[in-house]
């Protein structure tokens, strides 16, 4: 192989794996109500949920999803739509195998460093569970309670496809944040700032546990293992927020 062909044959294979989403800025902020019917949401692209990243893969009508983002100087917004076919969560303690239950993920790195975060803030994976409740690992690679970084509300479709509405605002944090001093505040956002994310979720549809983990990101398996996401945020997507400028040029083509 001539070393044109090697590097054209390396890049493209190295571009399968690239994602970055760009989020509009929010003149207003959406209300956290399950509804997502406010004009706000028209100017986000959808991004899908499709990805496996451990367990087998599952028909649509089992689970299927996307997303969208857009965002305030605040916060950032995320509106999921989840068609899943049974609803469950069997532990009745947040913190005892949250993941086995049907769980949505949002996971974010403010200062899209990378590395490892299983046990520290360099990075946040928040399972955001059916009833709300919000946990990630501590600095002692414990799970604990992050409710107050993530306002959550979903609903079912008044249909009979089994789709549900899932909105969340998330206050994004710096790796400064710490479990001993909470003094760490979100910090402001602003256009042109990038990110780490990505968005998944544990679908499961017994005791037994989750039979399928999906994501947005096909994330290069290490020794034949994708579940990757909760310990090293170098695997995440981009996220890049779009100011009101560049949104409305971009809406009119």
């Amino acid at each position: 192989m001539t070393l044109f062909r090697f590097t054209a044959a390396f890049l493209l294979l190295a571009s399968s794996n690239v994602f970055a989403y760009d989020a509009p800025y929010a003149g207003t902020a959406p209300t956290i109500d399950g509804d997502a019917n406010e004009p706000v949401w028209s100017n986000a692209k959808w991004a899908n949920i499709d990805q496996l990243t451990l367990g087998t893969q599952p028909t649509p009508d089992d689970f299927s999803g996307r997303f969208k983002v857009v965002w305030t100087p605040q916060k950032l917004y995320f509106l999921a739509e989840i068609v899943d076919d049974i609803l469950i969560d069997t532990h009745a303690n947040p913190l005892k195998q949250y993941w086995e239950d049907d769980t949505l993920e949002i996971f974010l790195d403010q200062d899209l460093s990378g590395g490892n975060h299983l046990d520290n803030y360099n990075a946040f994976a928040y399972h955001i569970a059916l009833d709300n409740q919000v946990v990630d690992h501590n600095q002692d690679g414990q799970p604990r309670l992050l409710n107050s970084h993530i306002e959550s509300h979903w609903k079912r479709s008044s249909g009979q496809d089994n789709r549900i509405i899932w909105e969340a605002s998330v206050d994004v944090y710096p790796d400064t944040f710490t479990d001993k001093d909470n003094t760490a505040k979100p910090v402001n956002l602003a256009a042109d700032m990038k990110m780490g994310f990505m968005v998944a979720y544990c679908d499961s549809d017994g005791p037994q546990g989750r039979e399928h983990f999906i994501g947005s990101y096909d994330i290069p398996a290490v020794n034949g293992d994708k579940n990757r996401g909760y310990i090293d945020a170098s695997v995440f997507d981009t996220l890049t927020l779009i100011g009101p400028e560049r949104g409305k040029t971009e809406l009119k083509k």
